[in-house]
């Protein structure tokens, strides 16, 4: 079965004056897989998202996303950042609803089938626990609904890739395991291909069928560890052994790379 995404030996470089940000990177993510990323700042976590997206072009080497040689931005991605990056002036219904009026097939019949559309960013709104808040505008949010709200623009024109660069990031402890249940019963509903840039070991032990971790800068694939949980994990599972021997390894890598 072919990989939904392929790296095949990619490097990147930001210009010819600059060193390589990523060298020699080889991954391949089967379709609906939910890897994470992990590794120190600057390695090169970022960098690999912009190469899944087509943000930007490898400098050497190949990347293929459903089947496809990725030579410019992509469609059929969603994405979320560690800032929410919700636009003040509309309502989270209207967030949630942007990328339906911006991105083809969806743009040319937003008007016609505006009260659909609709329909289907209510149910996501719902689904993650922002029922009757539709109409409320982002200062009148906290931070983890706002968070809450960018997933749902993320997944509103139902992307077969989901990209997350540090999500939860700026929460707090008890705000992201909600939102982690959040996305595992999310992806568990409707399968989706995801890709989780993250520092957090536990997060990315409690949400990933596998982790990737990346070295220093130019980053480089060190490690591959397939996170042999069962699912659905209730968050529960992140306090047992087996847990937190998986969490133990990935630390491991870390601090090796941080000593090297």
């Amino acid at each position: 079965m072919p990989a939904f995404i392929d790296f095949n030996q990619v490097w990147l470089k930001y210009n010819p004056t600059l060193d390589f940000a990523i060298e020699d990177v080889s991954v391949s993510i089967a379709e609906h897989e939910f890897i994470a990323i992990v590794g120190p700042s600057g390695c090169g976590k970022s960098t690999f998202m912009k190469l899944g997206t087509g943000l930007k072009p490898p400098t050497k080497g190949t990347v293929t996303v459903d089947g496809k040689a990725v030579s410019g931005p992509l469609k059929i991605t969603g994405m979320a950042f560690q800032a929410p990056n919700l636009l003040p002036w509309r309502t989270t219904l209207d967030n949630v609803l942007l990328p339906l009026e911006i991105v083809e097939p969806y743009k040319s019949s937003f008007r016609e089938k505006r009260a659909e559309y609709e329909a289907r960013a209510m149910m996501l709104i719902n689904t993650v626990g922002l029922g009757g808040w539709e109409r409320k505008f982002p200062w009148e949010l906290s931070g983890g609904m706002q968070q809450r709200a960018s997933i749902c623009r993320a997944l509103v024109h139902e992307p077969k890739l989901l990209m997350l660069d540090e999500p939860f990031g700026a929460l707090d402890a008890f705000t992201r395991e909600e939102l982690w249940c959040v996305l595992r019963d999310l992806h568990a509903a409707n399968p989706f291909t995801v890709v989780l840039v993250t520092h957090d070991l536990r997060e990315a032990t409690f949400l990933a069928d596998t982790v990737y971790v990346m070295s220093k800068r130019p980053g480089r694939i060190l490690a591959k560890k397939h996170i042999d949980l069962p699912r659905p994990r209730d968050i529960e599972v992140t306090y047992s052994e087996p847990f937190s021997r998986i969490v133990h390894e990935l630390r491991e890598h870390i601090g090796m790379i941080r000593k090297s």
